[in-house]
């Protein structure tokens, strides 16, 4: 039975957007956001499989697939009808959030539209995502953050490699330090808790993961710049160089 405090998500897949690849991972993020109630593909899938969304990778997923002809050159249908669609499950009352699946800007306002009537949206895209269309999330996951990661061998020398890159420590040091300033108490102390919370309002796109790490607390302390304390319980923090 599900839980009722689960949240009913539709999921909208832009399938010439996003290789199907990363399927797996994709939903095994959304089941940490709520229920994938809903899940259709939006592509022209006449002239043979785009981003590697075959029939069996569907069915395999229940995906409901939504054909849509290019009728002109250089217009992505699918887009078109995604939003047709998004619009009128939106004003069905049916679900509670959205998860727009896609790296395009066009669904920009979109999200923002949903959001409007007090939905929750959930992006998930590759890192070249424009900042309008994260922006316009309530949070957007990287897909570069969720995928299985890969070795790679270079050649004769066998060495492997890893195929991500990680974000600089001082980039996130700046993020959770701005949060850290405008929510202190007068002994600067703040809730570790608290940090996260206002850490994915402001930015949707914050994602420990982008730094190398899965929770906040070790990206904190990898830092080197933060003082901790336990005292009365829950970890607090704030800047050593208040």
């Amino acid at each position: 039975m599900t839980n009722k405090t689960t949240e009913r998500l539709a999921v909208l897949i832009d399938a010439e957007n996003v290789p199907a690849k990363h399927v797996a991972e994709i939903f095994e993020e959304v089941a940490t956001l709520g229920e994938a109630s809903l899940r259709r593909i939006y592509g022209d899938f006449s002239g043979g499989i785009p981003q590697g969304w075959s029939a069996e990778k569907l069915a395999e997923y229940a995906i409901v697939p939504h054909q849509q002809f290019a009728n002109t050159t250089g217009k992505n249908a699918g887009d078109i009808a995604l939003v047709i669609d998004a619009m009128d499950i939106l004003h069905s009352g049916r679900f509670d959030g959205f998860v727009l699946v896609s790296s395009d800007s066009d669904f920009t306002r979109l999200a923002s539209r949903i959001r409007e009537q007090g939905l929750s949206v959930f992006g998930i895209g590759e890192r070249k995502t424009p900042k309008a269309f994260v922006a316009a999330c309530n949070r957007f996951i990287y897909i570069e953050n969720i995928k299985k990661e890969e070795a790679q061998t270079s050649g004769a020398e066998g060495k492997t490699k890893k195929p991500s890159v990680k974000q600089d420590l001082n980039h996130a040091y700046q993020l959770i330090r701005n949060v850290v300033l405008k929510s202190e108490d007068p002994d600067g102390w703040v809730g570790l808790s608290g940090v996260g919370s206002q850490l994915g309002m402001n930015y949707p796109d914050f994602d420990t993961r982008s730094y190398g790490f899965k929770r906040l607390s070790d990206l904190v302390r990898a830092t080197g710049k933060f003082e901790e304390s336990s005292e009365n319980g829950g970890l607090k923090i704030r800047p050593k160089d208040r």
